[in-house]
């Protein structure tokens, strides 16, 4: 599968969608590479299935955007070749046969490998006679798993994939997928709320709030901006004084205060330091949004 791996996959410049008046997306600038793990994180109603469905041509918008050299809204049966789309896994209808889910994904995209799926399902215990409604969640997630990976496409989206699912079943999906799946000439993007499970698959992080994006960041310098520092109650004015841009209590009158590209010799002379996670950035981006 050729692909330049200078070549943005995405790009999107001024990116603008109404609903009833109300901006769901709000001017929207993002660049996205080949060989990426991208998060778009926002909370319920932020734009983020907007900005997926405008990917994926599926919504007018204004603005630009270019997806695998393609314009979304007139190209998008080309796109289509080099694009895999999945929503939540509880997508699969109930009465459909193994045979037939495979049978139907193979009609509907070029690049579905029937072979290598059949090869995936052959280390599960599904048959192909099993029916979506007799499955335990783990084997649906199997079904989908061998179905998406079997599809050899340049730009996987993934919308809330594992929604519904046991803790134990999530962590299995996005381990597969890194495993059995990733390389340097795909990008997958992923859209979700739950911040911690997918942390540590990211390359690159987007926050999106009120159809804006407020983060735009590769992973790797989300420690080198942020950061944050444990302080005891007689340090706690000195260590305001310094502008955090968010504070919790923490356990024996200690304050946690998370700070945007501060001097960190000044704070290590206040408390102890340490790499924020992305759920503590994530919080202190949408604070309000949930009010």
């Amino acid at each position: 599968m050729s692909t330049d791996m200078h070549t943005p996959m995405i790009v999107a410049r001024g990116l603008r969608k109404q609903y009833r008046g109300k901006p769901a997306l709000d001017g929207v600038d993002f660049t996205l590479q080949p060989g990426r793990i991208v998060g778009l994180i926002g909370p319920n109603g932020a734009g983020k299935t907007t900005a997926l469905k405008a990917i994926l041509g599926l919504t007018r918008f204004e603005g630009e955007l270019q997806v695998l050299g393609h314009d979304p809204r007139s190209g998008r049966d080309a796109l289509m070749n080099d694009v895999c789309f999945i929503a939540d896994v509880a997508v699969l209808p109930r009465w459909m046969k193994v045979r037939e889910a495979i049978d139907f994904v193979a009609g509907v995209h070029p690049r579905f490998d029937r072979a290598r799926c059949l090869a995936m399902l052959a280390a599960t215990k599904l048959n192909m006679d099993m029916r979506v409604k007799q499955m335990s969640k783990g084997m649906i997630v199997q079904l989908h798993l061998a179905l998406v990976m079997a599809i050899d496409a340049r730009l996987l989206v993934l919308d809330e994939p594992t929604l519904g699912l046991d803790i134990l079943y999530r962590k299995q999906f996005y381990q597969q997928l890194l495993e059995d799946y990733f390389d340097e000439g795909k990008t997958i993007v992923i859209t979700t709320h739950q911040v911690e499970e997918i942390e540590h698959i990211l390359t690159d992080v987007l926050f999106i709030r009120d159809g804006r994006i407020v983060l735009d960041s590769p992973m790797e310098s989300l420690g080198e901006r942020y950061c944050e520092v444990l302080v005891g109650a007689e340090q706690l004015a000195a260590a305001r004084a310094l502008g955090p841009i968010e504070e919790r209590a923490f356990p024996f009158g200690k304050t946690v205060l998370l700070f945007d590209n501060a001097d960190r010799q000044q704070l290590a002379a206040l408390g102890e330091i340490r790499n924020p996670g992305l759920a503590d950035l994530f919080v202190a981006s949408m604070k309000g949004t949930y009010a």
